[in-house]
């Protein structure tokens, strides 16, 4: 009986201890996006709730809901849906917290790029 109890103090302290490292990305971020048309700058503003994510991105097509956002541990994911001259664009963001920054890969179909985000 003694082992099944230090078995379990030893599972909580496991388990606390990835709490505690589980990323808050909670916040407002300046985004600096390399694109093939030059760089450009921004904000991000996301929400955790547990894994779920919602939050905005404004730039120069104003601001965008985030859709399907996730946050797991460090990982971060959203896309983000917008029209260009009546032309729809789902636009995919992979990224991964690092302290104060977010290192985003952005898929839009054609195009990859990189958008590293720097909390306010």
């Amino acid at each position: 009986m003694r082992f099944s109890k230090m078995a379990g103090v030893v599972a909580l302290v496991a388990l606390f201890a990835l709490t505690l490292s589980a990323a808050d990305v909670t916040g407002k971020y300046k985004t600096v996006t390399t694109t093939p048309q030059g760089t450009r700058e921004g904000t991000l503003t996301l929400k955790a709730d547990g894994e779920k994510l919602t939050g905005s991105v404004s730039g120069r097509a104003g601001d965008t809901e985030i859709a399907e956002g996730k946050v797991s541990g460090d990982d971060v994911s959203f896309v983000v849906v917008r029209n260009f001259g009546g032309n729809e664009m789902k636009m995919k963001y992979t990224g991964k917290l690092a302290g104060k920054e977010i290192k985003f890969q952005v898929d839009a179909g054609q195009f990859q790029f990189e958008m590293t985000a720097t909390k306010e």
